[in-house]
């Protein structure tokens, strides 16, 4: 049996590592070269680094020689990283090094993908993936001792055939991972600090040191730290330090607490067996308080066959206790994520005023964790997430990531303008200049569908936009930088090496300034630093055998950055702090927030992985997946014991109803069993109404629909037909044209729409009919096909377009040369994009009408048909009857006063047509407007005449959709007239 003296624990409601710390002083304080021997051992390095300032708060401020402090290892939720500062000198001195993390994810990718060739393809990013769950296996079984050729025992033949599969998957790990190893004379990092802590337990053992060893805080859920912390309690000076050992629990509650691997006591439970030490013999290492919170929130996370028993504690003098001890307790339940985030942000802010105390945010959640730390820069407070940040979401692992995009995507616009409009690309020059040329560049040829890729077509394009001389030449300086990785990613495979480096060459070239070269811009700062040491390790990992196409490298290049993280050195506020779980264990402070409890998020899923399921992972040796949300209840219960403690949740995540979390819903149980109002008992200040009055305005005021009048001087005097349209149906969207002179811009990369399909179908028609205004040729399909070929061609039409629109352009043609077989015979002469205009006399002057008439047909008796090619929609009877679609009757006016000339008379048109080419199922359509002609062209030329007069008037707004029910389907300008304001209900949508 171990002594029981050197067995300790530290109540929950205590801060661990400053009683520590404290107990320490005491015991070996007065001897400065004695507290230099002490050796302490944490479990983490974050613990040994609190445990430090925890030292300099017990002395004062006053200097000291520490005790040395050192990590066991950091346990996240699936794995153990054992540190690397165990024992040195022989021992480990006889170990293989440990394999790089990023070079042993390189190999099994490289594994992954030569499997999946014999099997089915696989992209480099997913075998990446796979390679990261392989690691964590290989981790597992190497942290438990166990060996992969006992898997082979694993799969009888009566299991499904997807194990058959899987096992000859995990021939990998089982068969080639362990030559690999051998060959490069390594071993796993896992591995190598098992075998040093057995060693450094075999080396006591022989030889017990005479100094004082401690380990606390450890709940030894590892079988070799087990192993060392039973050699360190047997030792002369050896002490085992447990964090808040559960002693208010009846037998019966212990022995299932023995055999429940979800719950919070169990690894402790476990230890104390493997040690022989019977709980009651377990010491304080400084006097507990009576911690009803404690022992409340111990009780609730009892097995579930032990909840019987919670009534059993009911009494009076229970009652009140636990109620006094829940004070400090208070529940948010928020709406969704952000109130969430603002709420604990406001808690943080608020628990500043109390000074000298802290507070801090403990939850699993990262994105939680950001939107927290973005909240609290409303108050110019910075708070890092003691996580870190993902490299790829940083400033230098953004940049990176769309260098190398934009090269795999052959400069299409979207990857182009993501890594020339960082922040950190300059090309040599201010970055404000650079940023100026790429704006440049992008209003001459990136807007709309995608012109022709590579940087060869694109200079084709901007010549044509006929561009300053500077704007050419910056573009032939990127082609020049950007040569050496274009090179290399033509090839149909090539080694990992020499790309990596030809990209950091690359983004090199475009971060140098004019002022500062390229590496000082791209490596500066903690982010800059950490993405130099995964480029440099990526490169030394890299192996002349992994070769992969060039298109497939950023997405390999993203997935193997997937697993960096930018950890900050020192926190920005002193008094405030995000954790994770794992960083807050040991720690407590004044105020606790601990967020994110959902279930599926705190505690997490608990899921096997992909590999075992859970028979073949009891039988292969690994721990159960339950042991996670074990590990994750202590953490719990550890911070439910600080001073103040406030537990938040979102009800609902992305419009979903979340799921408490099963601690939450086990307290509210427990209450109700004492017999205690958990409504009541959690009650505080209302956060959420505070968070949601934050952005409130003062005062609301409604936002008027918007009214211009301009100065009749500016108002136009020269408008087409379709503009007379718009006038008419969006006057604010004429005047935001005509008077403010804006234009809308193309999306980027715009799928190909039907205004490229217009314009298309339009210029080849008029070319045809300019052609052959009298004769059809022998075959006029042919020949509108070949003008189509042309047209296409000369407007550099993108490879979108042409392989969308072609098609449907050749159904056209078809379809035009069978209507044109028919209608010529009764023809005299066609004319094809005919201009004309016509002059009123209106109040504010002379007001000119112009148009551009697609067709005009004479007919053998001299009458005209105006056609209007339509490639979208056909205006309706009624929008013409009521005269919302007055384009061809407005050019019949024009025709019927001879305004068309090229030998045009004065002839009211006999028919107006519109013929629908779609290129769809019917390919083309003849629709006619229906009555007389010459009627509709009086009543529209008087319609305009009055119009007109309307708003010669000065007081005459220019209104945003003056009837709702003519206004346009689209309008450039909706956004602008901030019709979702104002329109009733906000449901007409703007457009995108």
């Amino acid at each position: 049996m171990t002594q029981v003296s050197r067995i300790y624990t530290i109540a929950p409601g205590l801060s661990f590592l400053d009683i520590l710390a404290e107990g320490i002083l005491a015991r070996w304080g007065d001897d400065q070269l004695a507290l230099a021997r002490v050796r302490v051992y944490l479990p983490t390095r974050r613990a040994c680094r609190a445990l430090g300032e925890a030292f300099l708060r017990a002395s004062d401020g006053r200097a000291l020689v520490l005790p040395s402090l050192m990590p066991l290892g950091d346990l996240d939720d699936e794995t153990l990283l054992l540190s690397d500062d165990g024992p040195t000198g022989p021992l480990a001195a006889e170990l293989p090094p440990a394999i790089a993390p990023l070079k042993r994810r390189l190999l099994l990718t490289q594994l992954i993908l030569a499997w999946a060739q014999r099997t089915s393809p696989l992209g480099e990013d997913q075998a990446a993936r796979l390679a990261d769950e392989l690691a964590r296996l290989i981790d597992q079984v190497e942290t438990e001792g166990l060996d992969f050729a006992r898997l082979k025992e694993l799969v009888p033949e009566d299991y499904a055939a997807h194990w058959q599969t899987t096992l000859k998957f995990l021939a990998i790990v089982t068969e080639r991972w362990p030559e690999v190893q051998r060959d490069l004379g390594v071993i796993g990092a896992a591995e190598r600090r098992r075998l040093l802590l057995e060693a450094q337990a075999a080396a006591w053992r022989r030889a017990p040191p005479r100094d004082p060893v401690l380990v606390a805080g450890s709940t030894a859920s590892i079988p070799a730290t087990a192993a060392l912390i039973s050699v360190i309690a047997g030792l002369p000076q050896g002490m085992v330090v447990l964090p808040g050992l559960d002693q208010a629990a009846d037998e019966a509650t212990w022995q299932a607490i023995e055999s429940d691997p979800g719950s919070p006591q169990h690894g402790m439970a476990r230890l104390l067996g493997q040690l022989g030490v019977a709980r009651d013999s377990v010491r304080d290492w400084a006097p507990a308080p009576d911690d009803r919170r404690a022992v409340f929130v111990n009780q609730a996370l009892w097995p579930a066959p032990r909840t019987v028993a919670w009534h059993a504690q009911v009494d009076a003098q229970t009652h009140k206790a636990t109620a006094a001890a829940l004070n400090a307790v208070q529940r948010i339940d928020c709406p969704g994520p952000n109130e969430e985030a603002l709420a604990i942000a406001l808690l943080l802010r608020g628990h500043l005023n109390y000074p000298g105390q802290r507070a801090a945010l403990v939850t699993p959640d990262r994105d939680l964790a950001r939107r927290v730390a973005v909240e609290l820069r409303r108050w110019d407070i910075e708070v890092d997430d003691s996580a870190g940040v993902p490299l790829a979401d940083t400033e230098p692992g953004r940049f990176l990531r769309a260098v190398g995009e934009m090269v795999a995507e052959n400069f299409a616009p979207l990857a182009l303008l993501s890594a020339l409009k960082h922040p950190l690309a300059a090309l040599g020059e201010p970055a404000a200049a650079c940023r100026a040329r790429v704006r440049a560049l992008e209003l001459a040829v990136l807007h709309g569908p995608r012109p022709a890729s590579g940087l060869p077509a694109l200079r084709r394009a901007l010549k044509r936009a006929k561009p300053s001389a500077q704007l050419i030449a910056w573009l032939d300086r990127l082609a020049e930088r950007a040569a050496p990785m274009i090179k290399l990613m033509k090839r149909k495979s090539f080694a990992l090496g020499p790309l990596v480096t030809a990209h950091l060459e690359l983004a090199e070239a475009l971060a140098e300034s004019d002022r500062e070269s390229g590496a000082q811009r791209l490596w500066a700062g903690e982010a800059g630093e950490q993405a130099a040491g995964f480029c440099a390790e990526m490169i030394a990992a890299a192996t002349e055998s992994f070769k992969l196409a060039g298109q497939r490298y950023p997405a390999l290049f993203t997935g193997l950055m997937a697993g960096a993280v930018v950890r900050p050195h020192r926190g920005s506020h002193p008094r405030l702090a995000i954790l994770g779980p794992l960083e807050a264990r040991l720690q407590h402070v004044d105020l606790m927030i601990l967020g994110g409890l959902n279930e599926g998020t705190w505690p997490s899923e608990v899921d096997p992985g992909p590999w075992l399921n859970r028979p073949m992972r009891a039988d292969f040796g690994l721990p159960a997946p339950e042991r996670r949300i074990g590990l994750a209840a202590h953490d719990f219960a550890q911070a439910f014991a600080a001073p103040r403690v406030v537990l938040t949740r979102a009800t609902r995540i992305e419009g979903t109803p979340s799921v408490p979390s099963r601690w939450l819903m086990r307290i509210d149980a427990l209450t109700r069993a004492l017999g205690i109002d958990e409504k009541k008992l959690f009650e505080g200040e209302d956060w959420v109404d505070w968070a949601n009055r934050l952005d409130q305005p003062e005062a609301v005021r409604p936002c008027l629909p918007p009214a211009p009048r301009p100065p009749l001087a500016v108002r136009p005097r020269r408008l087409s037909v379709t503009q007379v349209e718009t006038w008419m149906r969006d006057p604010y969207g004429l005047y935001a044209a005509k008077i403010l002179n804006l234009r809308s811009l193309e999306p980027l990369d715009a799928d190909p729409g039907a205004a490229e399909r217009g314009i298309l179908v339009h210029k080849a028609l008029e070319r045809f009919v300019k052609r052959f205004p009298n004769e059809l040729p022998p075959n006029p399909e042919a020949a509108l096909l070949e003008i189509g070929r042309r047209v296409f061609r000369e407007m550099a039409a993108g490879p979108g377009v042409e392989a969308f629109w072609w098609p449907r352009f050749c159904r056209i043609a078809r379809w035009v040369a069978e209507l044109e077989r028919e209608r010529r015979p009764a023809l005299g002469v066609s004319w094809g994009e005919i201009s004309g205009r016509l002059s009123l006399e209106a109040p504010g002057g002379r007001f000119q009408l112009s148009a551009t008439a697609d067709r005009i047909d004479r007919l053998e008796d001299g009458s005209l048909v105006i056609l209007d090619y339509k490639t979208g929609a056909v205006p309706s009877g009624k929008a013409i009857d009521q005269g919302y679609a007055p384009q061809l009757p407005l050019e019949a006016a024009i025709a019927a006063a001879g305004g068309f000339g090229q030998d045009l008379d004065a002839v009211a048109p006999s028919r107006l047509e519109y013929w629908r080419l779609t290129g769809g199922e019917p390919p083309g359509e003849v629709k006619a407007i229906s009555g007389d002609p010459a009627a509709r062209a009086i009543d529209a030329l008087a319609g305009l005449a009055a119009l007109v007069a309307v708003f010669d008037d000065p007081e005459t707004p220019y209104h945003a959709v003056p009837r709702p029910e003519w206004a346009p389907r689209y309008s450039d300008s909706a956004h602008l007239a901030r019709i979702k304001e104002w329109a009733a209900g906000g449901e007409r949508e703007s457009p995108s």
